[in-house]
Parts: C-alpha cells; structure tokens; sequence
C-alpha cells in the first residue's frame, strides 16, 4: 500500500495492520482507535502517556504504518474524522453567512484567550519574570507561524529596553542556542512543544545553562522537558489547522501579559526606552 493511500484511510489501515503490532505498539492503537478525536488535539508524549508506553514506541508505530514521523500521522488521522471545510475551518460551515462566520470565529478566539488565562500558572510566570529581569540576553525563537510570534516578541522586549534577539531559521535558532550561556534566557514558542528543529536547540541552550522558557499548547510536548519554566496557551487545532490565528492571539496575550509585568517590575528604565525608540522612528511617519 503507498502512503497516499495509508493517508487517506489511516484508521483502517490500523485495523488491518493490528496483529502485526507489537504488544507495545497495540496499546498505541487501542487509544488512537477508541478516542480518535483526543488523538488529534494531543502531542506525541501525550498519547504516549494515554497508552502507558514511551514516546519511541508511538514513533516506531507510526512509522510501521509508513508515516515519517507523529505530525504526518495525526495529520492523516484528522483527514480521516472530519470533512476538508472542518479541517481547514473548525466548526464553521460552508453555508454560514458572512455574519455567522465572523460571529463564531469571535466566539472562538474569545474562548481561546479565556482558556488561556485559566492555564496560567502564576508561578510559572514569577519564574520566567525573575529570569528575565535579572539575565543578559532573552532569545526568542519559533519554527513557521510561531517564528513570526518569535519576532513581535523580540520587538515588543526590544522597546522595552532589552537585549532581544529572534530567529525562525532552524540553523540560525540552533547555532545561536550553541552560543547561549547562564546569563541568557531562551524563550522556546511552538504550538504543539513537538517541533523538531526547535526541540533539539533547545537542548543544546539547556546543556549550555541558559535558562529555558517554553511558550506552548501541551503541558505533556517534548520542549517542555528542558523547560525552566512552562507557559501555557490554549487553543485547539488539527495538524490542518497549523498556525490558526486562534493559537497566534493565545500566544500573543501571553506575550502582553508577561511583557507588561515585566515593563512594571522595571518602570523607569521601560518608560525611558519605550521613549527613545518611539522618538528614532518619528521621522519615518508622515
């Protein structure tokens, strides 16, 4: 069978593989075939956990259904639950007038922030405070839709007077987390704590001492094992949903709030940076 059509009948090519599975490997598809729909909301650690087996078994499984890795098989999972219209758009149907439409993804993004809010862990966010306030340097970095989070994080922190750099390159996150150190903070942002190129740097930073932050959708994702501290965002989306504006206002908001706790801790110097950079641009408006 090739991949495309594995792909396009994930669940049944399950079903008719399952003997062939190791014992391990059957825990993984008993979970995936008995709540499909929590499957596709969950990282690789987190199925891992649901079926009582380590994150290298849910990979090796799979790959022996001839995926390249958890992304392409969630992705082939979702494509098999739902229409192409609910994939792309969530609840939203084809037939919503205009007003509908912008009432439900209001609706949507309002929730989203209401439950990020509820994920907040004040602790979580004393601790990223204190890092920032007293290290050097604040990296943020992101791969694809998070990398541009990653650059209004660096600007935002930049006019507040920080030392703040950004990068969404995978080798340019990686070797510049090659070069961190104890007196830098690394602020880690993926949706779904699984990417793979920033995961991987982000270790490196960690081994190097600098302190790590993760900004992600999943508790239980492979960033947050090297994570000082774990801020949460809320938003569900489907691998077809990558990048949703949804999970971008989430981050965002989280984003505003440490940025103005910050900004009051350090009041004086804010004020007089946010003041500089807004006089070195003046000219550039008309």
């Amino acid at each position: 069978m090739n991949k495309q059509s594995i792909g396009a009948k994930a669940l049944l090519w399950i079903e008719s593989n399952y003997n062939s599975l190791t014992k391990a490997e059957k825990k993984v598809a008993d979970v995936v075939l008995q709540d499909k729909e929590k499957v596709v909301y969950s990282s690789v650690t987190d199925l891992a956990e649901m079926a009582a087996t380590g994150e290298t078994t849910v990979l090796r499984f799979c790959r022996k259904l001839g995926f390249r890795g958890y992304q392409e098989f969630k992705l082939a999972v979702a494509q098999d639950l739902v229409s192409p219209s609910e994939n792309v758009h969530g609840a939203i149907d084809e037939n919503d007038k205009i007003g509908e439409i912008a009432q439900k993804i209001t609706s949507s993004n309002s929730q989203a922030l209401k439950d990020t809010l509820s994920l907040l862990q004040e602790k979580e966010l004393q601790k990223t405070v204190d890092a920032l306030l007293s290290k050097k340097r604040i990296f943020f970095f992101g791969v694809g839709s998070s990398g541009v989070t990653a650059m209004d994080a660096q600007h935002r922190f930049m006019r507040l007077g920080f030392q703040a750099f950004c990068a969404n390159d995978a080798h340019i996150i990686t070797m510049n987390c090659a070069l961190t150190g104890p007196d830098d903070v690394v602020v880690g942002i993926s949706t779904s704590g699984s990417t793979k190129d920033l995961v991987d740097a982000v270790r490196i930073a960690n081994e190097n001492g600098a302190t790590i932050v993760c900004l992600t959708n999943h508790a239980r994702s492979p960033i947050t094992q090297y994570a000082d501290a774990v801020l949460l965002a809320s938003s569900k989306e489907t691998p077809l949903q990558g990048g949703a504006f949804a999970s971008k206002l989430a981050q965002i908001h989280v984003l505003d709030i440490l940025s103005t706790i910050v900004a009051l801790r350090r009041k004086a110097e804010a004020f007089q940076a946010i003041e500089k950079t807004a006089k070195s641009v003046v000219d550039k408006l008309y």
